[in-house]
């Protein structure tokens, strides 16, 4: 699956140093000053999975594959962006090439990187870029014409559902809050309205305000009705040269549990109720990319294409039981493989083989 997620924010909210610590090199330019990105950046982050480790130990394989989310850095938002303020019809376009968008909120203070609004206040800094989102799909829903002549049942259809999805955003209600029938969300798919992309939050915090983050955070919390990621984007992109041990003790020392970048590209999978299915053998041990709900025949068309229409059955172990029976034998000779066919619904950590006909 092509994942992609914008990192999205407002001017000097650390967007590109979030990026570069994502991808741990400088690839992207960080600077005091608005509109330094200017064309996205992208880059392709691996998603942690320590099971991998562990079953390639199991089927003596040195061939690690992990699941990858595509991180773009999107140039910086401001007020007015709908309207074409500060390249905004430009940035807004990147936006609607993403899968989900990330939003980073400056909650540090730093009186030498300055912040657009002369102030700092994320929950308002969140609003302008939620608003921005809302009056562009709004624009795109005015553009809207339906065709000529006598409607058929899906014009009528995506019409009720443009209609419902301006109301809402009139209110300023985005559109991922609008329930929508499933005839409603496939006819309105084509118009690429950005706030029916999920989101995920990026709480950038200095040092200090570590210690009481969860406080900070409150209001934040109870805005998206989501826990938000505290980090420090400065001080992990500074540490991306080190290893995961030294990055680890470092930032304790100076109150940080644990590096956030660790969890960022996971928390992007449970946004999207994406989740891995895994494959172990002499070749390699891999993860791989679905969407929760996914049928078995589906997922073998994730590894090729030809798998999904030749789809025998799958042999499905689970992960715990496959590392406790040390493999595929073990496994097998304790009844836990489990042959499923065409209607089985894959389930987080299977471990599984595909029989596919010629």
């Amino acid at each position: 699956m092509n994942l992609k997620i914008g990192i999205v924010g407002l001017p000097n909210a650390g967007k590109s140093t979030l990026f570069n610590a994502l991808l741990k090199k400088n690839a992207a330019i960080a600077e005091n000053y608005p509109f330094c990105t200017i064309e996205p950046n992208t880059g392709i982050v691996n998603v942690p999975d320590a099971r991998l480790d562990i079953l390639a130990k199991i089927v003596k394989t040195t061939r690690i594959v992990p699941a990858t989310v595509e991180f773009v850095d999107i140039a910086g938002l401001v007020k007015g962006a709908h309207k074409g303020e500060g390249l905004g019809n430009k940035f807004l376009s990147h936006i609607r090439e993403v899968s989900a968008i990330c939003y980073v909120l400056r909650f540090f203070e730093d009186d030498n990187v300055v912040h657009v609004a002369s102030r700092i206040d994320p929950i308002d800094d969140l609003a302008i870029l939620e608003d921005e989102l809302m009056l562009a799909d709004l624009a795109t829903l005015e553009k809207y014409k339906p065709p000529k002549g006598k409607p058929s049942k899906e014009d009528i259809i995506r019409a009720e559902a443009v209609q419902k999805l301006k109301n809402a955003l009139k209110k300023a209600i985005p559109a991922r809050r609008v329930t929508l029938t499933d005839g409603e969300a496939a006819q309105t798919k084509q118009l690429m309205l950005l706030t029916l992309k999920p989101t995920l939050c990026v709480a950038n915090m200095s040092e200090a305000q570590f210690s009481h983050k969860e406080t900070l955070m409150r209001e934040l919390t109870t805005k998206t009705n989501a826990q938000p990621i505290a980090l420090n984007a400065r001080l992990e992109a500074e540490l991306i040269d080190t290893s995961t041990e030294e990055r680890t003790e470092l930032l304790a020392s100076v109150g940080i549990e644990s590096p956030a970048l660790e969890n960022l590209s996971a928390q992007a999978y449970k946004t999207l109720n994406l989740m891995s299915f895994l494959t172990a053998g002499e070749l390699e041990a891999r993860a791989w990319t679905i969407q929760q709900g996914t049928l078995a025949p589906q997922a073998a068309g994730v590894i090729h294409s030809d798998f999904e229409q030749k789809f025998i059955k799958a042999d499905i172990v689970n992960y715990a039981d496959f590392v406790a029976e040390n493999g595929w034998l073990g496994s097998r000779q304790k009844g836990l493989v489990h042959s499923m066919g065409k209607e089985y619904v894959m389930q987080e950590g299977d471990v599984v083989e595909f029989k596919i006909g010629v």
